[in-house]
């Protein structure tokens, strides 16, 4: 099954054809809306809609044929994830629209693209640098998307499919624990620190906290400027917060390829819900709700099929408290763990004990009742050691 990558390009756009690509931008906007009204909500299938609606729409959006059917197609999908989250489909904005191969070529001979507007074609140069030059080398895209940023500037997202290497199937696994003091901690000891984000995600809530208080209570000028600064600074940290996934991923990922081995992660899904329902303060739950570990999860598992590494997922449950040893609930304060064995008594990272943890279940986690087997060792566990009244701590 080939994977899509997708490559963002900025466009150079000269003066005139700003109206132009407003024009489309609204028109694959109106158009969207208007078939969201006229069709039946409940009805999901584009066929079905595209035979009710298409020359209607065609006709009341001024848009060519194939992005006619490339905005129905746009409000099954809407409907379907709207559908899948129990909510109604939001309204559209005119900042995106959908183009094909009929409506959108790419020349690598002077890095142009010609797109199909409202009345006829355009060509517009790339403004890109060399990491996209080097994806976009020998590629023939087929489909790409043009979107309008907050800004003002127009950027193409440019699809390019690829046939990735098979995934390897391997007895050997890294286990990656993933936490806020050390964002990733490897069963190998391996550690890619939080600190530095902590700092900066604190100095940028403290930046903005000043400058909102500025825009809200200050002089006309300075609420004009510190409004100004807000929305420059915007994305910085976001930014900065997907460059340093991006950059744990890959590592990992080339570790484990390196070694011939699987990535093991904690399914960490509803983390968040549950962690709210603790009492903390202001500043703890900032930081907690700021935890990127979602992205990471994503980044890791896109690049692990680019490079022919396995994924797998295991159930969080005891892996911060059980000792990797002996398999015996321990002590867990902050970073530090404390096996309760008398026969074993092992110290250490509570982090790296975590990861070992989750590299033993990702070694039967594919195992014939593997996974359930492992489940019942840990009930075991909990329940030996809840009969001989082992203290418990969350972790």
């Amino acid at each position: 099954m080939p994977q899509v990558l997708t490559v963002s390009c900025k466009l150079e756009v000269l003066p005139q054809q700003v109206e132009k690509l407003d024009a489309v931008l609204s028109a694959f906007a109106k158009c969207c809306e208007f078939v969201n009204a006229q069709t039946p909500e409940k009805l999901t299938n584009q066929i079905a809609v595209q035979s009710l609606i298409y020359k209607e729409a065609r006709a009341h959006s001024g848009l060519s044929a194939q992005m006619t059917i490339h905005a129905i197609r746009r409000v099954c999908a809407n409907r379907k994830t709207a559908k899948q989250k129990g909510r109604p489909v939001k309204g559209f904005a005119p900042t995106s629209a959908t183009y094909d191969a009929r409506t959108f070529t790419f020349k690598e001979s002077g890095w142009i693209v010609s797109l199909t507007m409202l009345k006829g074609r355009e060509k517009f140069r790339l403004h890109i640098g060399n990491y996209q030059k080097h994806l976009l080398q020998g590629q023939n895209p087929k489909s790409a998307t043009l979107v309008k940023r907050k800004d003002g500037s127009f950027y193409l997202q440019i699809q390019l499919e690829s046939e990735p290497p098979e995934i390897s199937e391997t007895d050997e696994v890294l286990g990656v624990d993933l936490g806020r003091t050390d964002i990733a901690c490897t069963s190998e000891g391996s550690k890619f620190s939080g600190k530095e984000v902590t700092k900066v995600r604190d100095q940028y809530s403290r930046v903005r906290a000043s400058l909102q208080r500025k825009a809200s209570k200050g002089t006309r000028s300075t609420r004009r400027r510190a409004r100004q600064v807000l929305q420059r600074l915007s994305g910085r940290e976001r930014r900065f917060q997907a460059w340093l996934n991006h950059t744990i991923s890959y590592r990992l990922i080339q570790q484990a390829k390196n070694n011939h081995q699987a990535i093991a992660l904690e399914d960490l899904t509803g983390i968040r819900e549950r962690t709210n329902q603790m009492p903390r303060s202001k500043t703890e739950r900032r930081r907690s709700n700021s935890w990127a570990f979602y992205q990471l999860r994503q980044f890791l598992t896109y690049k692990g099929v680019k490079f022919g590494v396995s994924i797998r997922f295991v159930d969080p449950r005891y892996t911060s408290k059980t000792c990797h040893c002996c398999k015996v609930i321990g002590n867990r304060q902050g970073k530090k763990f404390e096996c309760l064995n008398q026969n074993c008594g092992w110290i250490g990272d509570a982090d790296v004990n975590g990861a070992k943890n989750i590299a033993t279940l990702g070694r039967i986690v594919n195992a014939p009742r593997g996974s359930e087997m492992m489940s019942c060792s840990l009930q075991d566990v909990v329940l030996r050691a809840t009969e001989s009244s082992v203290p418990l701590r969350a972790g």
